[in-house]
């Protein structure tokens, strides 16, 4: 298989696991390599994500590894083999990579959970909304890095999985825009919230005792546990994170976030109240 120039974070993914798996069994990546009957050097091309592997050469480490979790290897196959070129890649070379990785993580994603504090979530945006988030970057965009950022995040917002959301007040009565744009943000809110496959909670000001301002984040369930994927916003762009300590770090911070907000129902109401204010 050629080398890849620049891996996608699905591909790295596919990578780390391989390597967690070799460095559970206690292999070093010589023994690895001799166990499929190549040099070392392919080995580390594979676990750093520049080169694919195949299904067969995949089932043999993973027998070698003593792996017996059927299912992750299931999942981890399909990660190799998947030959789909999603729509995000129209915007490869137009748009940062973490773009691309956040949009590919979506659609292959199980569930999302996810916990705003400033910024209402990317996938409830209006278009409006996300101009103006996007129109106040600096340094500031040019006319067209503009619009492909609003089309990008636009076309996000057609996934259909589960998706549970807790946004803080403060995230809802921000504006970003003018006052006709929050009420739109606002009624867009609304009106995801009432699909099925969409969970919205609000934390309110004048709840006591909340101290999870730096919570913000995205989680995003795979097909499997162990291939689930945290979020988070950096200087520097998306942060993809995905260790097991991590992981179940963020699992307790969405509940007890979710704990704290008020139920879909009552969140509707202060929505509606807030709506009015405007």
């Amino acid at each position: 298989m050629p080398l890849r120039a620049e891996p996608t974070a699905r591909q790295m993914r596919l990578a780390v696991e391989l390597r967690r798996l070799r460095d559970a069994a206690g292999l070093t990546s010589r023994e690895a390599a001799d166990l499929l009957g190549v040099t070392p050097p392919v080995i580390s091309q594979i676990e750093s994500g520049i080169a694919g592997v195949s299904e067969k050469r995949l089932r043999r480490l993973a027998t070698h590894y003593a792996c017996a979790d059927e299912e992750l290897i299931g999942a981890l196959v399909a990660m190799a083999t998947d030959r789909t070129r999603g729509w995000w890649e129209e915007y490869r070379r137009r748009l940062p990579t973490s773009f691309l990785d956040l949009a590919e993580l979506e659609h292959h994603a199980r569930f999302l959970r996810e916990v705003a504090i400033l910024y209402v979530p990317g996938l409830l945006q209006t278009e409006d909304y996300a101009r103006a988030v996007f129109s106040s970057r600096v340094p500031e965009l040019t006319g067209e890095e503009l619009e492909l950022r609003v089309r990008h995040r636009l076309h996000r917002q057609r996934l259909t999985v589960p998706y549970e959301v807790v946004i803080h007040e403060a995230a809802l009565r921000i504006r970003v825009s003018d006052r006709a744009a929050a009420r739109a943000q606002l009624a867009r809110i609304l009106g995801a919230s009432e699909a099925d496959h969409v969970s919205v909670r609000v934390i309110p000001f004048d709840l006591d005792g909340f101290a999870g301002a730096a919570s913000a984040m995205t989680y995003a369930g795979g097909v499997v546990p162990k291939l689930d994927t945290v979020v988070r916003d950096g200087p520097h762009g998306a942060a993809f994170i995905d260790s097991a300590a991590q992981l179940a770090a963020s699992r307790t911070l969405f509940h007890k976030v979710e704990a704290a907000s008020l139920d879909p129902k009552r969140s509707r109401d202060l929505i509606n109240r807030l709506a009015k204010e405007l």
